[in-house]
């Protein structure tokens, strides 16, 4: 199953409290488990910089992804970017059976 990576970043406003995080998290994870079911978490992150969060999940295709991407916009207040990832050790494996470079003359 493809895996991504979300980066998501909360509006100032989103939030009142702590507690209140904890609960939109809730919400948000319910809705994903029940629109998503195929979904699997692989690691969450909070992070510091530009953005609040982290997340790493497998899902089955790109439209799935989407989804979990509106989700967490719909709940969070937020703002999400998508990227396909590939384990280092798969892509290695991948690029090894690509030609070399033309030479430049």
């Amino acid at each position: 199953m493809p895996t991504f990576v979300m980066l998501t970043s909360l509006s100032p406003d989103a939030l009142k409290s702590p507690k209140t995080l904890e609960e939109l998290e809730r919400l948000a994870m319910d809705k994903i488990k029940s629109e998503c079911p195929k979904v699997e978490w692989v690691h969450n992150y909070a992070v510091l910089g530009r953005y609040d969060y982290l997340d790493i999940f497998n899902a089955p295709d790109i439209e799935t992804a989407m989804k979990v991407s509106t989700i967490i916009r719909t709940f969070g207040h937020a703002q999400t970017e998508i990227l396909a990832a590939t384990e280092w050790r798969q892509y290695k494996e991948m690029i090894r059976h690509l030609p070399g470079a033309p030479e430049i003359t």
